[in-house]
């Protein structure tokens, strides 16, 4: 298509999905109420700090697909209007021209429209598809993200056999998440006329001839890369390795590209740095990569973040090389001295979203999570930390609003999905004020009746505090004995905050009947970084202790808690959780449910892709004569070994695009149950990978979950 405006961008093609007007036949939540309600994504503040521009998607469980939807609203809420009519999605909104137009991504490429949404037209006609942009701060240049071919693991196809299926795979990297890795990510830059076009002969790849991704796969998107203020300067994140050596190290550096002399500069090592020698079947704890000196960031090093006045930049970096999960530290870069500083030490958890602020009284507002909740805090001038919310609810990604002394987020808890809210900093959290603006499910919430949830404290067999959540069901009796769920976290160190789940939802699951039980075990962020880290090495020890620590004491403390009608379920690290208790739980339970569980880790060592996390966790290859003690005790507790002792029904799911845990682990776990005699059952998903990402196999997860809770409790 010819750039320019044009007349039909509205012509309906299929069904158009959008908000869905869909009437309930109970005030009880089921998986069709759960898949019709919209879910807020990307979303930005125009430059004056008056409007919101923002994405919803929505879901056709008939068509099996998503619809998604751009809007924009008053800062205050008011005044919300749709901007998209057309049945293509619309995505990755972003403001330009100093708030007078909004730019877009429709069919692969960018368009703009005016702030109303008229007024459209296409702007780029470029070979390949758009997957990501970002203008520079004086409209003349716009960064753009795409694919490209790579066969630095996966040789290209013969060119006289175009339909063989077949690939020939020389290195590791040759499968991510769930994908083959036949591509990679690069960021080019391209000009853009005096008339607001992409100039396609003008891109220039800021990685040309590099073997590298950016952003990183296979979550990384636009937060991965920042233009400097003056235009001159691109910030982007990278992991320069390929095969083995990317395989088993999370080593991401900020890179700086200079756009008129095409040099680039490593922000996170010095100049002339070699990267010691790695053992790849051992955990780097304990190798030199990992005790070299301070100005070698080795970690995960991501999303910068420059100063309004240039001077500096900032990024989350992670301390250690091959650990996923350490402590995610907000990093200043001085560009005049070439210092670094990090200014969230006096802060034990990890910082998962930032942004710079001009208030006098704070340099950063950051998201973190802190006794199973996020909220938001502030790193003041001097280095001291502030907390500005106090909420029982999760913040997500912060923006500032154009006066600067405002606040958008996201928020969610386990009754509410994601909307918008307006948060002012106070001078203390009491003085905070949050104003919701956006209720995007409205009309699906007021038909439902709520559950609610308790806050419970206990010891655990080391003498510790843990804290457990109790989700209660709609229109609870606290004289009824209700059915009970142990919740087993992923991760195996994700928070158990008060997430939102499409999946894992607490809310339907109590809504089903069940009271929930959901433990911070150790190795969970949220209580400090000795906590978190006890379950590295540890896979079947306090951690599991923990578990059965909060659903004990849920039975003899919570009098509406049924201890003859228990269930145990959890995904990933929980599916893993689930296969070792079924071996282990001594009669508690009545039924089990792994999703995407590890189960023979044998097998899990050499299956996963991301070789740095079996290194990491595990401490060893299974074949190493010299095993530690840990990596020899997580190896013999493997849940496989304990198949003797499986008394319980169990429903195995999973997904086979899942190059994670790959779907070997589901079957192994279901045929031992059906070889041994216990009723089993398994869900399998060919074209899913860890998640569950298509409606009607929503639904379908959903309604055999609820089935066999059904079936045994």
């Amino acid at each position: 298509m010819a750039m320019g405006n044009i007349d039909n961008a509205n012509a309906q093609e299929a069904p158009f999905i959008g908000k869905s007007d869909i009437k309930l036949t109970s005030n009880l939540m089921t998986p069709e109420a759960l898949w019709a309600m919209g879910r807020i994504s990307g979303y930005q503040v125009s430059p004056d700090g008056k409007t919101v521009v923002y994405q919803v998607g929505y879901y056709s469980v008939e068509q099996n697909k998503s619809h998604h939807i751009l809007y924009t609203m008053n800062i205050d809420g008011t005044g919300q209007k749709q901007l998209t009519t057309s049945t293509k999605s619309e995505t990755d909104a972003a403001w330009i021209e100093g708030g007078k137009k909004i730019a877009f991504i429709t069919g692969g490429q960018l368009w703009t429209m005016n702030a109303d949404g008229t007024g459209r037209k296409q702007i780029s006609n470029l070979d390949k598809d758009v997957e990501g942009y970002a203008f520079s701060p004086d409209g003349t240049k716009v960064i753009v993200l795409h694919s490209l071919p790579y066969t630095g693991s996966i040789e290209a196809k013969p060119a006289d056999l175009p339909k063989t299926t077949g690939r020939v795979v020389n290195d590791l990297n040759y499968r991510h998440w769930d994908h083959y890795v036949e591509t990679i990510s690069h960021a080019f830059v391209y000009s853009v006329s005096p008339l607001g076009e992409v100039e396609s002969a003008s891109g220039v790849d800021i990685l040309d001839g590099e073997p590298y991704e950016c952003p990183l796969a296979p979550f990384g998107g636009m937060e991965q890369l920042a233009w400097s203020p003056d235009s001159k300067s691109i910030a982007y994140t990278c992991r320069k390795k390929t095969g083995v050596a990317y395989a088993i190290s999370t080593d991401s550096d900020i890179y700086l590209y200079n756009i008129g002399t095409r040099e680039t500069k490593n922000l996170c090592k010095p100049e002339g740095y070699v990267e010691p020698a790695i053992d790849p079947t051992k955990s780097m704890a304990n190798q030199p990569i990992n005790h070299l000196a301070e100005d070698c960031n080795v970690g995960y090093d991501t999303n910068p973040k420059f100063s309004p006045d240039g001077t500096q930049i900032a990024w989350l970096s992670m301390e250690r090389c091959g650990y996923e999960s350490d402590r995610n530290r907000l990093c200043v870069y001085t560009f005049a001295t070439g210092k670094k500083e990090y200014v969230t030490e006096d802060f034990d958890s990890n910082v998962d979203d930032y942004v710079w602020s001009d208030d006098k009284d704070a340099k950063f507002y950051f998201i973190g999570v802190w006794h199973a909740v996020e909220n938001i805090y502030a790193v003041t001038k001097k280095g001291a930390l502030k907390q500005v919310t106090d909420f029982c609810a999760d913040f997500g990604s912060l923006q500032m609003v154009g006066n600067k002394k405002q606040i958008l987020a996201e928020r969610h808890d386990y009754f509410h999905a994601a909307d918008l809210y307006l948060v002012t900093p106070g001078k203390d959290m009491t003085k905070t004020q949050t104003v919701q603006v956006t209720n995007e499910n409205k009309h699906i919430m007021d038909q439902l009746a709520l559950g609610s949830c308790e806050e419970h404290w206990v010891k655990t067999t080391n003498g510790e505090n843990m804290l457990y959540w109790a989700i209660l069901p709609p229109n609870f009796d606290p004289n009824k004995k209700y059915p009970t769920l142990l919740f087993c976290e992923g991760g195996p160190q994700s928070p158990v905050s008060q997430f939102w789940s499409y999946r894992w939802n607490f809310m339907i699951m109590a809504s089903q009947g069940y009271v929930v039980i959901a433990p911070n075990r150790h190795g969970l962020p949220g209580f400090g970084m000795k906590w978190n880290e006890e379950v590295s090495g540890d896979w079947t020890g306090q951690c599991m202790k923990d578990y059965l620590t909060a659903i004990d004491d849920a039975c003899e403390n919570l009098s509406y808690v049924d201890k003859d009608r228990l269930g145990c379920v959890g995904a990933s690290f929980g599916g893993f959780s689930v296969y070792y208790l079924a071996g282990h739980h001594e009669k508690r339970f009545k039924a089990f449910i792994a999703h995407d569980g590890a189960f023979n880790l044998e097998s899990m060592y050499t299956d996963t892709e991301e070789a740095w996390f079996s290194n990491w966790e595990y401490e060893d290859a299974y074949w190493n004569k010299d095993l530690s003690l840990n990596a020899k005790r997580t190896y013999e507790n493997s849940p496989h070994r304990f198949v003797d002792k499986w008394d319980t029904p169990i429903l195995c799911i999973h997904g086979e695009m899942d190059y994670r845990i790959n779907a070997n682990q589901g079957f192994g776990a279901f045929n031992a149950a059906k070889m041994k005699g216990v009723p089993a059952q398994l869900l399998i998903f060919p074209d899913e990978n860890h998640w569950v990402l298509k409606p009607q196999n929503g639904i379908l997860w959903q309604r055999t979950y609820f089935d066999w809770l059904k079936k045994w409790l």
